[in-house]
């Protein structure tokens, strides 16, 4: 089985294996050029976000810095909104639905390295896919690892680090992040 179907398939696989540093590369090309644009110069950025990532909504608007690993496997919904130094690092798929707002210095990481040293030594890692629902609300220095299903309508608190699923219409907070009351 090649290394990308691995990847994405959520099976160990060898990230500087066949075409997979270039992919990566591509992608930290496009988000130098995007980090470096002039604020006002909307339309570059546009067009290049629109080229990075799988699919976008209207309404999209990521404040530089962004970093992502590969943009092929990011899908976002209407209305989107990113403060500054948002990282995605997907070699498995992050999808986020509509109305989603991010505060600053948040991570989504679905990339994952076996605990067994011997194995993740061998340079292997595998990736769980991350969602997140309708109307969510991330607050300033969050971090969403790999697996992680988050509901509609949810808050999560600054400085959360969200390990477990998040079931709708909550607030939650803490790490690991746990729902503190229902909305």
């Amino acid at each position: 089985m090649k290394e990308k179907r691995k990847m994405i398939s959520g099976k160990l696989y060898n990230p500087t294996a066949e075409n997979l540093p270039n992919e990566r590369l591509t992608a930290k090309k496009l988000c130098h050029k995007y980090n470096n644009l002039p604020p006002d110069d909307i339309l570059k950025r546009t067009k290049i976000i629109t080229k990075l990532l799988r699919k976008t909504g209207k309404n999209l608007w990521i404040e530089p810095s962004f970093w992502c690993d590969y943009g092929y496997n990011i899908e976002i919904g209407e209305n989107f909104y990113s403060n500054h130094n948002l990282v995605i690092l997907d070699p498995a798929k992050v999808k986020f639905g509509d109305n989603v707002f991010i505060g600053p210095n948040c991570g989504f990481y679905t990339a994952e390295h076996p605990i067994d040293a011997e194995t993740r030594n061998q340079m292997l890692e595998f990736a769980k896919p991350i969602t997140v629902g309708n109307n969510v609300w991330f607050g300033g220095g969050v971090n969403v690892l790999g697996g992680v299903n988050i509901g509609d309508n949810v808050v999560i608190g600054a400085g959360s680090v969200v390990t477990k699923d998040i079931p709708s219409n909550v607030v939650a907070v803490g790490n690991p992040c746990k729902v503190l009351r229902k909305i």
